[in-house]
């Protein structure tokens, strides 16, 4: 037989602590809920000023991405015959890889775009100074806004191995953009050197 009595608590006190628990988790409910948003209020407005001032310094930070253009990318040369058989190859040029850097001001974006590049003897080769023709071009829809045709010398005195290049163009020069819908081009071009130019259209 227990020494002692055991007690047993009001109903009440049991129900204490887990009314609170509820009651807590109830007030956190409401202070959550959805409702409709006063696009007037003071945290509103801070929120939507807050957000322009986000995309101008993005807009402000943006600096084109250059791409190689889909097949520019390799050009072959033949010299004057039209036979492209690989013993009357003179030389294969290609570049692979890209970089660009930009500078604006309040009316005009000004770009550096370079591509490394490689160009490899072939049969007919003779060593000395290669010429290839590179075109960096920015687009803006359909309008073209730089289109320029680069004559890259590339001194090749070797017939037996291949000769690593740089192009640069440092004076690629636009409108200053006013959304991010500029593209930059660069490839080989066998054309004329006003190929790919267009005037801009008129609004």
């Amino acid at each position: 037989m227990k020494s002692e009595t055991q007690k047993t608590l009001p109903f009440y006190q049991l129900c204490a602590p887990i009314c609170a628990l509820v009651l807590t988790a109830g007030l956190a409910a409401c202070s959550t809920s959805g409702g409709t948003v006063d696009t007037n209020s003071p945290r509103a407005k801070a929120t939507a000023e807050a957000d322009k001032r986000l995309t101008a310094s993005q807009l402000r930070a943006f600096c084109p991405p250059v791409t190689i253009r889909e097949g520019t990318s390799v050009i072959n040369n033949y010299g004057k015959t039209t036979d492209k058989n690989p013993a009357n190859l003179i030389y294969q040029a290609s570049m692979s890889d890209e970089t660009r850097s930009c500078n604006s001001d309040d009316t005009t974006m000004t770009m550096t775009v370079a591509v490394s590049g490689k160009l490899v003897p072939g049969a007919k080769f003779a060593p000395g100074t290669v010429t290839v023709p590179i075109r960096v071009a920015v687009i803006q829809g359909s309008d073209v806004l730089y289109s320029k045709l680069h004559k890259q010398a590339i001194s090749a005195n070797d017939s037996g191995a291949a000769t690593q290049f740089i192009f640069n163009d440092s004076n690629v020069s636009f409108p200053k953009p006013t959304a991010q819908n500029i593209q930059v081009f660069v490839g080989f071009d066998e054309g004329p050197e006003n190929a790919g130019s267009k005037a801009k259209k008129k609004n």
